[in-house]
Parts: C-alpha cells; sequence; structure tokens
C-alpha cells in the first residue's frame, strides 16, 4: 500500500473520486477540533481502499457532496472504527447519512476482545503501537505537517483488513447477524444537539445543583459570557474560561478589577482584555430579582414498585447468567436499559417482546424465551 497523500484542491479531489470509483470497500474516518475550537466541525476525512489511504482536506477541496454519495451508496461498504461520532458530524455539518456500514469497535465488543479501541486492535493484529502525540492536535491549524498525516493517515490504512479479519470471526462464531443488526440500526445515527437553548447546559456543569439559587444565577451569566465569546472566537470554552474560574467568581463574585486580578485562573491577558465584561456578567447575576432567580427543578421521587424490582434482578441475573456462557459483558448481550423495557411491558410472548423498540431480532432468537421464563415465573399480585 502506498503512503498516505494529502488532498487539498479540487482537481486533486477529482482525481481520488476517479481512483475509488468502484471500490467495494471504503475505510473512513474524520478529525475535528473539539479540544480547540468551540463548533463541531470536520476538519480532516480520511479514506482508505485496500489499495491507498487519502486525508482530504475539506477546507480546500471545493463540495463534498461526492462524500455524501458515497457514504449513502449501498453498493459501497463503509468501515469506520466507532463511527458514533463520525456520523453526528456528517449529518450536523453536511446531511450526509451513510448506509451498509461495517464498525469495527462494534464488531470486537461482538468478539469479547479485550480492547475494543483501535490502538488495542491495531497492536494486536497487525503489531502497530499507536502514535498518541496527536491525540490532541489542532486539526483545524494549517498547515499540516507530514507527521500530523502519518498519524491521522493510520486511523484508516489497516481498517480493510482489520475488517476482514474481525467479519471471519464473528461468522465462525455465528453472530455476524448479531453484528448486522446492530449496524443496520448504527445507519440511523443522527446529529442530536439541542439549538433551542444554546447556553442552558450551565445546569449541567457538575456541583451546578449544589449551589444556592444567587449563586446559580451569578454562574448562568457568567456562563453565557463564556459561551458567547468562545463561539464569537470559535475557540473551545474551557480555553477562554475553565469551570473552576466560574464557580469561583459565582460562589465568591468581585465587583473590582483589582479583585478579580487576584481570582486564581484570571492572568492579565483575560484582566486586560475581558475584564470588563466578566464584572458586567456578576452584576447583571447581582441584579437579578430574588424570586426570579433560577432554581433546580427536581424530578420527582419514582415511586417504588417491588414487583418490578424483582423483575428486573430477576432478568439481571439470568442474563449475567447467558454472558457468561457467551463469553460477551452482559452490557453488550443485553443492556440494563433492554431489560428494563423488558421488566416494566412484561410481554407474554416473543412476539410482543420482539415489538419492544429497545429489542433487537437476535435477542428474541437467541434468548428470548429464557426472558419470558423469568417473566411467568415472577410472583404477581
Amino acid at each position: 500500500m502506498s503512503g498516505p497523500r494529502l488532498v487539498d484542491r479540487p482537481d486533486t479531489f477529482a482525481a481520488l473520486l476517479a481512483e475509488v470509483a468502484g471500490a467495494p470497500l471504503l475505510a473512513i474516518d474524520t478529525e475535528a477540533a473539539s479540544f480547540h475550537r468551540y463548533l463541531d466541525r470536520i476538519y480532516l476525512i480520511q479514506l482508505s481502499t485496500r489499495d491507498l489511504t487519502a486525508v482530504i482536506d475539506p477546507l480546500g477541496v471545493g463540495s463534498l457532496d461526492p462524500i455524501g454519495a458515497l457514504l449513502a451508496d449501498p453498493s459501497v461498504e463503509k468501515v469506520f472504527h466507532d463511527a458514533d461520532y463520525d456520523l453526528r458530524l456528517f449529518d450536523k455539518e453536511f446531511g450526509f447519512h451513510a448506509s451498509n456500514l461495517f464498525d469495527t469497535r462494534i464488531a470486537a465488543q461482538f468478539l469479547n476482545e479485550p480492547g475494543i479501541g483501535l490502538g488495542a486492535l491495531l497492536q494486536k493484529y497487525f503489531g502497530i503501537t499507536a502514535d498518541k502525540r496527536f491525540q490532541r492536535a489542532d486539526w483545524s491549524a494549517r498547515p499540516l505537517t507530514g507527521p500530523m498525516l502519518e498519524y491521522a493517515a493510520g486511523d484508516t490504512s489497516q481498517l480493510c483488513e482489520l475488517r476482514d479479519i474481525l467479519r471471519q470471526q464473528l461468522v465462525g462464531l455465528g453472530r455476524m447477524d448479531w453484528v448486522t443488526e446492530e449496524l443496520e440500526l448504527t445507519e440511523g445515527t443522527r446529529w442530536t444537539g439541542s439549538t433551542a437553548e444554546p447556553y442552558a447546559g450551565f445546569m449541567r456543569l457538575k456541583g451546578a445543583k449544589a449551589l444556592d439559587r444567587r449563586s446559580l444565577a451569578l454562574l448562568r451569566e457568567l456562563y453565557v459570557w463564556r459561551e458567547e465569546l468562545s463561539s464569537k472566537l470559535d475557540r473551545a470554552s474551557f480555553r477562554v474560561a475553565g469551570n473552576e474560574v466560574l464557580f469561583q467568581l459565582a460562589q465568591h463574585p468581585v465587583r473590582s478589577a483589582d479583585e478579580l486580578g487576584r481570582v486564581r485562573g484570571i492572568g492579565r491577558d483575560t484582566l486586560e482584555r475581558r475584564g470588563d465584561d466578566i464584572l458586567a456578567a456578576i452584576e447583571r447575576g447581582l441584579a437579578i430579582p430574588e424570586a426570579e432567580l433560577p432554581k433546580v427543578e427536581r424530578t420527582p421521587r419514582r415511586v417504588p414498585d417491588p414487583e418490578y424490582e424483582a423483575r428486573l434482578e430477576a432478568l439481571k441475573r439470568v442474563r449475567n447468567r447467558l454472558a457468561g456462557e457467551y463469553q460477551l459483558a452482559p452490557g453488550v448481550l443485553c443492556p440494563n436499559g433492554t431489560l428494563e423495557a423488558v421488566a416494566r411491558v412484561v410481554p407474554g410472548d416473543l412476539e410482543a417482546l420482539g415489538e419492544l423498540r429497545e429489542v433487537r431480532r437476535w435477542q428474541v432468537r437467541e434468548f428470548g424465551q429464557a426472558l419470558l421464563d423469568v417473566l411467568a415465573a415472577a410472583p404477581t399480585t
């Protein structure tokens, strides 16, 4: 296989597309820059066939519609490792959706591989030690260095062969149809980030729900200031101001530049360039009337249901026993969320079991009756 090449112009992109046309198998990966940038965006697309590897620069090649067409083409199998985030970004930024997938991470899970990360699999099957220097690289930066290109290419250069190895093992174990069903569901992966209230995330910060209402109001104003500035600069939020700084100011608000300058995490540059805006955010938080202060909405306590709990625990015991027999992690064989749905609905037969959204067809075939037997034996009032 030839070394990776950078495709960063419309003409070289067109040439690459001509080369891969008709290839039945393509390995694909993407690189974003969420450690550096505020907006989730694709800055590189790695593409490999069995014979070549290319690193595509979306900033230079023009329209990426041909990539969208390849992703959607059911006659071309697309190989990813942990496709979830890649598919979400393709959907968010371009509206691209994929069909005919193979995900080596999902395959590794159903083979009970001790390490399901790409690095672990490349080490096991190819003796390749992953280079970790660029795990948090700024892929939005240009120009890309040779070592960065090599690193990026390594994410797809072995994927086609790795797919062959894992697929053969799945077929041997009779689990390929299990994985095929999981992959069909993966095709429906979409971006789910909310845009309705872009700055409502302050409540999700660790420790926010423990604050008093005034501190929570201050945290909200500081959070909005940070997110608006981060969005404007397209810079990762923590690079503008860390959460610990926001909490410090929310719990111990300052009123002057001198006080602000003594806060740990507020450097001279931040004080000089952003100090007035930070103090203004604090003043807004302090000025909110008591009646309008935000408060933590408590989730109503779930009414205890001893019979449901008993069914769920019995289902878990059977699932755990089966996981040992199949030599799979319990959460791979049948996640707790699936068992919770079964325990809640109490289907009476295999057809009803298979109608549950959380239940897979292969699970019904493999151990559906065992789950129904548990429900039938569970005590009821």
